[in-house]
């Protein structure tokens, strides 16, 4: 439609006569035409201009009308083409139409019955571009909802992490903490934006799989048996299958899942070994093992920063991967390190 919504509609024939009759028709009828006489002409009228519609003679020198159908559906195809072909060539015409054309008619054609076959066309049109308009406008709506979804329950999933956090004097603050070195060493190693954020999502839940672990073996003060050391192994495939629902990022899902393989092997819950441990599940370890070390828990009590970088230099390529800890301790002014006097002292 131009600025008036009046049609525009295309003509390309190369009988002078009839584009002639076609344009006055039509301009009759409120339509605003143009005209050109073969397919090159037709494709520089397309390219300077905005079509609604466009009326097509099959034979015509040089390229014929179906070609220029076929770089019409290229250019835009909401066009409604019409053919129009001597009556031994309609089965051509039929054809153009599987090729995108909306109807044809034949010469000598009735002027009556042209101006129906345009107008049914663009009827068609319409309906297609409003169902298409109304499933666009669907697909959104519940993209919105989905993600209004996924971010409530993402929400709440880091509100439970925290109070999971906050419930054991020991852990407390141990996610956000997690977090916030996993962040500055990503941002070190030169990760993007999205990269990071979608660590900072994982460090914030790469825990959350312990809700499924009584707290009896959480805050067991001795060692753990066999058996509930399997159980606090599981937290990060619990974890995993906690969020993926409605995290569909196969990135934050797979750092959860992988935050405790070790970098020389061995580790769980897959034993992945060297790079193909997510690097943001490498960049969680190094961040998770130095907040525990210097976190006071139900069984031993914190160690000292200098000590817990000791550990982490002592497995460096074994544990850890060693880029992620020389990283860690060129940076450490840079990582919010949490004062040992400043985390729960041991129960008595």
């Amino acid at each position: 439609m131009d600025g008036n919504g009046k049609t525009n509609l295309l003509i390309v024939d190369d009988e002078s006569t009839i584009r002639e009759v076609l344009k006055r028709t039509f301009e009759e009828r409120g339509f605003v035409c143009s005209t050109a006489t073969n397919y090159d002409e037709a494709l520089e009228k397309l390219e300077g201009d905005c079509f609604d519609a466009a009326m097509l003679d099959i034979m015509m020198p040089g390229r014929s009308g179906v070609e220029l159908l076929g770089a019409i559906m290229e250019h835009d195809r909401d066009v409604a083409v019409v053919m129009v072909t001597a009556v031994a060539d309609a089965q051509t015409a039929i054809n153009a139409m599987r090729l995108g054309a909306y109807d044809y008619v034949t010469k000598p054609f009735n002027l009556v019955e042209v101006v129906m076959s345009m107008e049914r066309a663009l009827e068609k049109r319409q309906l297609l571009v409003e169902n298409r308009n109304y499933q666009q406008r669907l697909e959104e709506t519940v993209k919105e909802r989905t993600d209004e979804l996924r971010e409530t329950f993402v929400g709440a999933m880091s509100s439970l992490a925290e109070a999971l956090d906050a419930k054991d004097p020991y852990t407390n603050g141990h996610s956000k903490r997690v977090t916030e070195i996993s962040v500055v060493l990503a941002t070190e190693l030169g990760l993007d934006e999205s990269q990071i954020e979608k660590i900072r999502m994982a460090g914030d839940l790469h825990d959350i799989g312990k809700i499924g672990i009584p707290e009896a073996i959480l805050n067991k003060r001795g060692k753990l048996s066999d058996e509930e050391f399997e159980c606090v192994k599981s937290h990060s495939e619990r974890g995993e299958k906690i969020i993926e629902p409605f995290i569909r990022d196969a990135t934050v899902r797979a750092i959860i899942r992988h935050h405790h393989e070790r970098f020389s092997g061995g580790g769980y819950p897959d034993g992945k070994a060297g790079e193909d441990i997510p690097l943001g599940s490498r960049i969680m370890a190094v961040a998770d093992a130095y907040d525990a070390m210097t976190s006071d828990r139900s069984y031993r009590k914190a160690m000292s920063p200098d000590n817990a970088k000791a550990q982490l230099m002592a497995n460096r390529g074994s544990q850890f991967d060693p880029e992620i800890v020389d990283i860690f301790i060129m940076v450490e002014n840079k990582i919010p390190f949490c004062p040992v006097s400043a985390r729960p002292k041991s129960k008595t």
